[in-house]
């Protein structure tokens, strides 16, 4: 399988400026402490400006051209680089799209709850999001690297957020774990494919990987599950723990770490890597696609369990995305054209759906003040427009057509029985079933469940507007890429040919 060769690479300043965007604004923002109404316009004009140099690139992307900047060489085949493909594009869509979203509904929560340092609040959202686009149009592992640890460092004090016992200690997990791993395993990677290679450049197709063929095959396997553990991000068992934890942050912050940047940033370097370090032919030949569908077929399965068990619904939407991360990986783990598709459209399927369930998760505390599912009964006859975008969010997760993730589930099915793998298509099913396990109880709940003895529903409503009509253009827009996937699919088709 060889990716479609683009006919030449053009120079393109807007590259840098994508970058720049967030960062710029998280600057400007901090100047703005005292006037809460211009300190909101900054980030909301440079969320949309972010979307509108993003959605600039597709032209040239789509005449085959690949664009690059580069900002400056460190050693001989070392350097901070950017670059947009289709690859990138994928994930660039995603962030910039539901950065414009998730600011809007911030600006409601955040006043609605009464939060404090929203300043601070704001700036570090936008600076999570300069990560997230460096990460998205790095064009070698160094400038990937960089950008992923920039992720790190500026989401720490947004889920310290609260700055009390629990926050800190939550946020405190979420950068050891983050970190640790990044030092421990994915920097000497780094540095031994260096000394290989000569440079860490990703290529432009997926099919040998940038590893001398003379390389041994156990360090070939070891700079693998160094890269794959490295990327903690990515929601993989054993090192899923920070995920649960950060779930101690205000609702916006975990709709971003969900969503918009954080575990989409792991899964799409480990991806990333998978396909342009390794290739499909490296992994093949090794049996490494084989094993890490399986391996990661674990954390599908016994994160979906863990899920059933969990009665706050932001602990259970937390243990979901580890579930539904490792769908991503697993898809580009068969190699197979079909599967490799169907994961890396799951990075976009998945995005808008859970990022729906987060905001439906932030109007019922904000509106009722209830955290605890069990305490949701008859919520949803009072509050139909949350509960309602919180169904059909639901299905995409489950994957019921039309919604979005009934297209990453149709690719996945389809990949794993190319690729031969009945295992994987058991784990596929039985996964499914327990997305319906975890998430049907909670709209049926608040459909037809009784209300608690003891409690009125008076003051109750819908949340307010500011936070509502986010929710519902993100639980549409699931809809429509559910209906209409092609728009997207023609980047992933740039990545598989």
């Amino acid at each position: 399988m060889e990716a479609v060769s683009t006919t030449h690479t053009v120079k393109s300043f807007y590259l840098l400026l994508a970058v720049l965007i967030p960062l710029v604004g998280s600057l400007v923002v901090m100047t703005q402490k005292n006037r809460p109404n211009l300190r909101e316009l900054v980030s909301s004009c440079s969320s949309v400006l972010l979307f509108l140099v993003v959605l600039s690139f597709i032209p040239a992307l789509k005449a085959g051209q690949t664009l690059v900047f580069p900002i400056f060489q460190l050693l001989p085949g070392l350097s901070i680089t950017l670059r947009a493909d289709g690859f990138s594009m994928i994930f660039a869509l995603v962030a910039s799209s539901l950065w414009v979203i998730a600011v809007f509904y911030s600006m409601g929560y955040m006043r609605a709850h009464d939060e404090p340092c929203q300043t601070r609040f704001n700036a570090c959202f936008a600076l999570a999001i300069f990560g997230a686009i460096g990460v998205a149009f790095a064009d070698n592992l160094l400038t990937l690297y960089l950008f992923y640890e920039i992720v790190s460092v500026c989401t720490y004090p947004l889920v310290a957020h609260h700055q009390d016992k629990e926050s800190y200690d939550g946020a405190r997990k979420y950068i050891v774990y983050l970190t640790t791993t990044a030092k421990l395993f994915l920097l000497p990677a780094l540095i031994l494919i260096y000394v290989l290679v000569g440079n860490l450049d990703f290529p432009h197709t997926i099919s040998t990987g940038i590893l001398p063929a003379d390389t041994a095959d156990w360090l070939v396997i070891m700079l693998y599950f160094f890269c794959l553990f490295g990327f903690a991000k990515n929601g993989i068992m054993p090192f899923h723990h920070w995920l649960p934890s950060a779930m101690v942050a205000p609702t916006p912050v975990s709709a971003l770490l969900h969503a918009v940047a954080v575990v989409k940033v792991g899964v799409f370097c480990t991806t990333r890597v998978m396909l342009y370090v390794f290739g499909v032919e490296i992994m093949t030949d090794l049996n490494l696609g084989i094993f890490t569908a399986y391996f990661v077929g674990f954390t599908i399965i016994m994160a979906s369990i863990i899920a059933l068990s969990k009665d706050n619904l932001k602990a259970r939407l937390a243990y979901s995305t580890v579930s539904q991360l490792s769908y991503i990986i697993l898809g580009v783990a068969l190699l197979t054209p079909a599967a490799i598709e169907g994961g890396l459209i799951h990075i976009v399927n998945h995005a808008f759906a859970k990022i729906t369930l987060f905001f439906c998760a932030g109007a019922i505390y904000i509106a009722a003040h209830k955290k605890y599912i069990s305490e949701m009964s008859g919520l949803g006859r009072i509050m139909p427009f949350t509960f309602g975008a919180f169904a059909v969010a639901s299905l995409s997760m489950i994957g019921v057509p039309p919604v979005a993730g009934f297209v990453s589930k149709w690719y996945l099915l389809v990949g794993s029985m190319d690729a031969h793998q009945v295992g994987i298509l058991v784990i596929l099913i039985v996964s499914t079933v327990l997305n319906v396990g975890y998430f049907a109880p909670v709209t049926y709940k608040a459909f037809f469940g009784k209300r608690p003895p003891g409690e009125t529903e008076t003051g109750i409503r819908e949340a307010p507007l500011s936070m509502l009509i986010p929710l519902l253009i993100a639980v549409t827009v699931s809809v429509i890429i559910g209906i209409f996937p092609n728009f997207m699919m023609q980047f992933v088709r740039m990545v598989t040919g």
